[in-house]
């Protein structure tokens, strides 16, 4: 998680907001969430259409 919110420069609540929200999908592996990196990239690339 510290990667991805670094990455989207959010805090760890506003991720857990998009995962909750269906804009971030992740999967769970024992207590550890996980964050497909193309899913990453394609949140990273919205996220820049919108400031612009």
């Amino acid at each position: 998680m510290p990667e991805v919110t670094a990455a989207l420069t959010s805090s760890r609540s506003k991720v857990y907001d998009l995962i909750r929200s269906g804009v971030l999908p992740s999967s769970t592996e024992g207590r550890a969430r996980r964050i497909p990196l193309e899913a990453l990239r394609s949140c990273l690339h919205n996220k820049l259409e919108e400031a612009s």
